[in-house]
């Protein structure tokens, strides 16, 4: 990499490919919520009314805000209200999940932050704040008192999931600040605070990797132990909860200035960049054995998205150690894993769900926000969305 490259004008050449490739797939996927694209390389729709309610891949599907989010991101940029007008679509489809309750959990965060909270920022626009303000109440009544955390999912078959906490709603709680910012309310705030506090304590360890799934005692808020989830194993590091914790405690650190949650960011950052290749490629653990080799690009993206705030955040001399890192990482996914040509709806390719999963180097929707946001926040001129 050389010493003397314009971070700025990099980030604007790929994300001038990004625009022109989005500029047909948002029209060809305009009325859909995609999650991944089938083997023809078309998007699939997770937005069929008919399985919206408790669905686990349907309309509650946890990611279906990304697409509106990247839709918002291109409206920044850009100014064509074409962009705002497909991430409404996204946006009122999202909305009837509050009429069946039952599928909504913490992630109402990744589901209405991108979209109608992104709305209400960038447009104003009320029936937008009604809406994020509801997913945030909701998200509030999943604390748990006695042990200071968030609940996970609702009731698992065959699990008693009612003191599970995921490193994930790291990033959902920007949804509990923003509530409280916006409503003066300090009730929202205090609730993040609370649940990123426990999340230092019982989730990440001295190394600065972290726990994906941790379980207390529901009723006394004990610490009970912690589960494998998404990694390798039980005790191994999953790259894409390590962007989860690195960018959700940059976040905290953001709407509180407390120094205890940038000093936490910091070190999962490190453990993060020691362990990165020399090509940048991210693995979906890094703790799991040389083959197979799987690959989360998604992961890359959080953790660089997660590098380059905290960079903005840390003295001069600190930064272009962090912006470095992240950098090594967009631009190995530029050059070996995004496609930009018109065989595939998706940009980012190579993601992985799961390192036990029965699918591996997919793409997902949100590897494409994640990596379009990180970009912004390399040119510059990003309206946070978390």
């Amino acid at each position: 990499m050389s010493d003397t490259i314009n971070y700025t004008d990099w980030a604007g050449e790929v994300l001038d490919k990004i625009r022109t490739k989005l500029e047909w797939v948002s029209e060809k996927n305009r009325h859909r919520i995609p999650y991944t694209t089938d083997e023809s390389g078309s998007y699939d729709d997770r937005s069929d009314l008919t399985r919206r309610w408790g669905e686990a891949d349907g309309l509650d599907w946890w990611t279906n805000g990304f697409w509106g989010g990247l839709m918002w991101l291109l409206y920044q940029d850009t100014k064509e209200e074409k962009y705002a007008q497909i991430a409404r679509i996204s946006e009122e489809k999202l909305s009837c999940c509050f009429d069946g309750f039952y599928g909504l959990h913490h992630d109402v965060g990744f589901m209405f932050l991108p979209t109608a909270v992104y709305d209400y920022r960038l447009t104003g626009r009320e029936q937008s704040r009604r809406l994020g303000l509801h997913a945030a109440n909701l998200l509030a009544g999943r604390f748990n008192p006695a042990g200071g955390f968030i609940r996970a999912w609702n009731d698992l078959p065959g699990e008693d999931s009612r003191g599970w906490a995921i490193i994930d709603c790291m990033l959902n709680i920007a949804l509990l600040y923003w509530a409280s910012e916006e409503t003066k309310d300090p009730r929202f705030r205090q609730i993040a605070m609370r649940h990123a506090d426990t999340v230092m304590e019982a989730f990440v360890r001295p190394d600065g990797s972290v726990c994906h799934i941790v379980e207390f005692d529901p009723e006394t808020g004990e610490r009970l132990k912690s589960h494998g989830g998404q990694g390798f194993c039980h005790g191994s590091a999953w790259t894409r909860g390590q962007g989860w914790a690195l960018y959700g405690f940059m976040t905290s650190y953001r709407h509180t200035g407390r120094e205890e949650y940038l000093q936490t960011a910091k070190r999962v950052a490190h453990y993060c960049m020691a362990n990165l290749t020399p090509e940048g490629i991210i693995p979906v653990d890094f703790r799991q054995p040389k083959e197979p080799a799987w690959e989360d690009s998604c992961g890359a993206a959080v953790i660089a998205g997660g590098l380059l705030d905290l960079a903005a955040h840390v003295p001069e001399a600190e930064q272009d150690m962090y912006r470095r890192a992240a950098f090594r990482i967009l631009d190995a996914l530029y050059r070996t894993r995004c496609d930009f040509g018109p065989g595939c709806d998706a940009i980012v390719q190579n993601c992985s769900a799961a390192y036990h999963a029965d699918r591996h180097h997919m793409t997902m929707v949100y590897a494409d926000y994640f990596f379009a946001e990180a970009l912004y926040r390399l040119r510059g001129g990003l309206t946070d969305c978390f």
